[in-house]
């Protein structure tokens, strides 16, 4: 008695925490999607669309937006091992706001920006380093 007393309190625990986790990462899902990163995803299959016949544009969206769910999760999981699930609430607190929102707005175009802006300084930087070879 006491044997099936302690299967079923584990079998218990191991669904609760099935469950926590699941919970978790729907938050975190739902926190990614709000930063702009699913826009992001579209704008990336739309453009990858591009080279897709029009007589095959539908099943490559069908096929191509069924992958969605793989990138969220596996993003989900990075994003779950750095940060707490009450942390994911308030960052998906914050971009509920009006300023998150904004901030999710513009995001990729600033991520964008920099990445020149870096790629500008970083050939700066090479010219000096080929100055002191």
């Amino acid at each position: 008695m006491k044997n099936t007393f302690l299967v079923f309190a584990l079998i218990f625990t191991l669904v609760l925490q099935a469950q926590d986790s699941e919970e978790f990462k729907n938050e975190t899902i739902e926190f990614i999607k709000l930063t702009g990163s699913g826009a992001a995803f579209e704008n990336a299959i739309d453009q990858l669309g591009m080279m897709v016949s029009e007589a095959n544009k539908e099943a490559y969206l069908k096929e191509a937006e069924a992958t969605l769910g793989g990138i969220y999760n596996k993003i989900a999981e990075l994003y779950m091992e750095e940060f707490t699930q009450d942390e994911i609430k308030e960052l998906t607190a914050f971009y509920n706001t009006d300023l998150g929102k904004k901030l999710a707005k513009k995001q990729l175009g600033l991520a964008q920006k920099s990445m020149m802006a870096g790629q500008t300084w970083g050939m700066e930087v090479q010219a000096i380093a080929q100055k002191y070879k």
